[in-house]
């Protein structure tokens, strides 16, 4: 009988024992745990900000600007100080050609150029209409620019022009300037030449 007692008593203490030690142990392993992830790496939390970064696409470039305006007025100036311009005569003015080393957008110096013209009330300018028909019947499409001299020679006879104004932007891309040629389209002589430097 004391046999059984003692035999129960000792068995009540193991499984007790056995509770104890399981609860230490998962005591142990989730304290392990957490201290495991208290002592992780800055590096690992900030991986992802770094990768955002990463990721980001770059800037663009900052699109160039141009003060076409400051350019060309007094260019436009000189031409109308000339003793060979008379009022009413008709000009041909072709779309500014770009000669710099790299891609320059010089639709808008066209543009400038020929409003600055058109308000100075000396010129009756070639409707863009009439350029456009001329160019087609020389084989060129409305969008081609006038790459020598003598097209535009061709041009200005076929449009009973008096004078073309031939430009070009030449130089650095960056920082170009403006060369203009006013010809007299029944000789295809050069009577005015100039230049001009464009600021930003």
């Amino acid at each position: 009988m004391m046999k059984n007692i003692l035999f129960i008593a000792f068995a009540a203490l193991f499984l007790t024992g056995c509770q104890v030690f399981k609860k230490q142990d998962s005591t142990a392993i989730l304290k392990s745990k957490l201290s495991t992830q208290n002592k992780m790496p800055v590096t690992s939390l900030t991986t992802p900000s770094k990768q955002l970064q990463l990721n980001t696409p770059p800037t663009s470039d900052k699109i160039q600007s141009f003060q076409w305006k400051d350019c060309l007025a007094p260019l436009i100036h000189k031409i109308l100080c000339l003793p060979e311009i008379t009022r009413g005569d008709v000009l041909l003015v072709d779309n500014i050609q770009n000669q710099t080393n790299g891609n320059l957008q010089v639709y808008a110096a066209t543009a400038e150029l020929q409003k600055a013209l058109k308000q100075s009330n000396t010129f009756n300018l070639v409707p863009i209409t009439k350029i456009t028909l001329a160019k087609q019947y020389l084989g060129l499409s409305a969008e081609d620019i006038l790459g020598s001299r003598r097209k535009a020679i061709d041009l200005g006879h076929i449009l009973n022009a008096q004078y073309v104004l031939y430009s070009t932007a030449a130089g650095e891309v960056h920082s170009p300037h403006i060369i203009m040629q006013l010809m007299l389209v029944k000789t295809g002589e050069i009577i005015w030449h100039g230049e001009g430097t464009v600021s930003h």
